[in-house]
């Protein structure tokens, strides 16, 4: 076998297909991965649209200005490449991380955090493929007992919202929680908040669909953001408190406007969701008296990723209702208008090569 089916993005025309190229070969350190699932995420539709672009791309990606789409990568180990170190074998079940760090200037090898991180699928080559190179250090062992579509997603729709609620929002247990988007990311933090205690959990989504999903999942209250009464349900459902900890999951500049003016005392707001679009505080005088904070996030680190295998395999997190659908790799075209058109109210759709 000397050529696969890949997912790529030519990113001067954003024209995306499904194309048939070279079998890549494993460099030293690097190890070459059977996939066996990729996720889907809103962050490749912005990608294919234009709306985010690769933010440090690498040569290959720089030369060709195309990339193999795909950062939720699961599959087994299929070759090793040179000089190997890590305990890896042909066969073995690995979820693959979302990013790794660039090492350029060594400063990751002295515990200090890379300032310029790259992100599978976007700055260099990914996993909507049938076989994908990784860095071995990047690899992650998952147990038999793990299903591989529901390993894919943990490295970003669930490892995103982890460490923006137990990192970055710095969530503690009885404090009140917002999530609004109850889709791919907010479907997963409603649970995680509730692994780690908040209360009450009050999620807003336009979509009765996702908020009816958004009650079965472990939220506490459901609200729909356009209703005339919003910030007196909101100061119902927190006894007068307000938000303590709100996350946009969305990437909405509106959803940002509306969490930032329901904080409460000392309240967060924390943008997980990706847009261009500036963020806006109304009432600036109240934000500041109430010493009020907004905090930005992005992905998670490796230790995320390696907890919540641990979480999900102990049977603290159950991901098997987030696969809304699997889709062939040959059909991911059609799998990003789904998403991207919410055909379904779909909360990860995963793609079988």
């Amino acid at each position: 076998m000397s050529s696969m089916l890949a997912g790529r993005l030519h990113l001067d025309t954003r024209r995306f297909a499904v194309e048939e190229v070279p079998l890549p070969a494993p460099g030293p350190g690097e190890v070459l991965i059977k996939v066996r699932a990729a996720g889907v995420c809103l962050s490749d539709v912005h990608l294919i649209d234009g709306s985010i672009s690769p933010f440090f791309p690498d040569a290959a990606v720089a030369n060709t200005r195309a990339v193999t789409l795909g950062h939720e990568v699961a599959g087994v180990v299929h070759a090793l490449g040179p000089q190997v170190r890590g305990m890896w074998a042909p066969g073995q079940r690995v979820v693959l991380q979302a990013g790794q760090a660039c090492g350029e200037c060594g400063g990751c090898l002295r515990g200090m955090s890379c300032q310029r991180p790259m992100t599978r699928g976007v700055d260099y080559d990914g996993g909507w493929a049938q076989y994908a190179i990784a860095r071995e250090d990047t690899l992650v062992p998952i147990p038999d007992g793990l299903p591989f579509d529901q390993a894919a997603i943990i490295p970003d729709a669930v490892s995103t919202p982890y460490a923006a609620i137990v990192e970055t929002g710095a969530v503690r247990p009885a404090q009140a929680v917002g999530i609004w988007g109850a889709g791919g990311l907010g479907a997963h933090g409603i649970r995680l908040a509730r692994m780690v205690g908040a209360a009450p959990i009050v999620v807003v989504d336009p979509l009765p669909t996702a908020r009816e999903r958004a009650l079965a999942f472990g939220a506490d209250f459901a609200l729909d953001p356009t209703a005339t009464n919003f910030a007196e349900a909101v100061d119902e459902a927190t006894g007068g408190r307000g938000i303590q900890a709100a996350f946009d999951f969305a990437g909405v500049p509106a959803a940002r406007a509306q969490a930032t003016a329901v904080l409460g005392p000392g309240g967060v707001l924390v943008l997980a969701g990706l847009t261009p679009e500036p963020i806006a505080v109304s009432d600036s005088l109240g934000f500041c008296f109430q010493g009020n904070q907004i905090r930005g996030h992005y992905g998670s680190g490796p230790e995320h990723v390696e907890q919540l295998v641990g979480l999900t395999a102990a049977g603290r997190i159950d991901l098997a209702p987030s696969i809304t659908a699997h889709v062939p790799l040959a059909e991911a075209a059609e799998a990003v208008a789904r998403l991207e058109k919410k055909i379904g109210d779909p909360i990860r759709l995963v793609l079988t090569p």
